[in-house]
């Protein structure tokens, strides 16, 4: 089976990390940056699969953003998968939550300052 995505991108499929074999540490270090948060944050105000990478607003550029979510992939915290030429992004609430009871729940509500 091929590691490209579906429709003649020329780019990788996104790989993913299990949320249940991601250590606290690599979670709490995924966390640590505050564009990851901001991140996270958007995803957890929209509905799953409807927020491609460029629809962010976050000041940097297209390769740290990529970054960013390959570390929040790796963190089991963002599943992604393309559509056409866009990668939309899902926040993987429910499996990320079974692994660290609460700890989504205080990143999305903590103090922003």
């Amino acid at each position: 089976m091929s590691n490209r995505a579906v429709g003649g991108s020329h780019r990788a499929a996104p790989v993913h990390t299990d949320p249940g074999e991601v250590s606290l540490l690599t979670a709490l270090s995924a966390v640590a940056d505050p564009v990851r948060i901001q991140l996270i944050r958007d995803l957890a105000g929209s509905a799953d699969w409807t927020r491609s990478c460029s629809n962010f607003d976050v000041p940097i550029g297209k390769a740290a953003l990529s970054h960013h979510f390959s570390v929040l992939r790796g963190a089991g915290l963002v599943e992604q998968r393309d559509e056409g030429p866009r990668r939309v992004n899902r926040l993987r609430r429910e499996e990320f939550e079974a692994r660290f009871p609460g700890l989504l729940d205080l990143l999305l509500h903590a103090d922003t300052e």
